[in-house]
């Protein structure tokens, strides 16, 4: 247990941090293993809260995929994927909208809630906040060459507004958004959590944009853990990724960390979401986490 001492020592060592982000907006991109293990949830959720009583202001953009694929699969339906995007026919779209905006969102929200915020739902189709257009997929073939395939209601961002996430966050609200946009017909588009994790960020012009993942950041050897690329700038990841160093899964997670920065977000963060208060011991301590993509 730490003594009385200790706790103050911890509490000095944040006063610059604090200070330095209070009144800020911060998007955190909540997905991964945080989302399934109930101690790194209430994490996750308890840092957020905290991070608004100082006066920050969290932002949470979440996923659900393990979720959706687990209602498919109680409906008889078989989960596909093309180029790691969804293949969303229309009744899986109506699934993953149940699911993302009416589970897994007010989940989050009533957690918030109970651990002292106050947390407001809201969807891409809330006052027009997510736009999107259709996405095509991108299909691999044997022979090394691309085609692209219908992957259905799988959207692109085209066009984001954020008003109705900043007046909750004036009125002292913590805004939990899931990724299901509105095309111009009033189609509803699942979208990558990634993605309009990025997009808002940008949009709102986020002082530090976190995208929880389940690795500890960008490993130069994944099999080094003391390899750890610390801070990543943008000019260096088109040889990281022809190097394999960044590849899969960690491809779009940079891309959309590269997005924000290009629309003014001044630093983005990929996090180990599996270690407890990931997001804390980077945004109050000197040590900081994870990797740090910066312009």
């Amino acid at each position: 247990m730490l003594t009385a001492l200790e706790k103050a020592g911890i509490l000095v060592e944040a006063l610059p941090y604090i200070k330095k982000f209070y009144g800020k907006t911060v998007i955190i991109k909540y997905g991964g293993h945080a989302m399934i293990n109930e101690q790194l949830k209430q994490a996750v959720l308890t840092d957020a809260v905290l991070m608004k009583f100082v006066g920050m202001h969290p932002v949470i953009v979440h996923g659900g995929g393990p979720e959706i694929t687990g209602m498919l699969k109680r409906v008889g339906k078989v989960s596909e994927f093309v180029g790691g995007l969804r293949v969303t026919d229309r009744e899986t779209m109506e699934i993953v909208e149940m699911v993302l905006v009416g589970k897994i969102n007010k989940d989050i929200v009533a957690l918030i809630n109970r651990f002292g915020g106050r947390a407001v739902g809201l969807c891409g189709k809330d006052a027009g906040l997510f736009k999107a257009v259709k996405k095509p997929g991108t299909l691999r073939l044997p022979d090394g060459s691309t085609q692209e395939v219908d992957i259905g209601f799988v959207g692109d961002i085209s066009r984001v507004n954020p008003q109705i996430v900043v007046n909750l966050i004036g009125e002292g609200y913590i805004p939990v958004i899931a990724p299901v946009a509105v095309g111009d017909g009033g189609e509803s588009y699942n979208v990558n959590a990634d993605y309009a994790a990025g997009k808002l960020a940008e949009a709102l012009k986020a002082d530090k944009f976190i995208n929880l993942t389940d690795v500890e950041g960008i490993l130069r050897d994944r099999n080094d853990l003391s390899s750890l690329i610390s801070t990543l700038h943008v000019d260096e990841v088109p040889e990281l990724i022809r190097q394999g160093i960044i590849d899969g899964g960690m491809i779009p997670k940079v891309e959309c960390c590269i997005e924000a920065i290009k629309g003014g977000v001044p630093q983005a963060h990929i996090l180990d979401g599996r270690v407890q208060h990931s997001i804390l011991l980077e945004v109050f301590t000197d040590q900081g986490v994870g990797t740090m993509v910066v312009s």
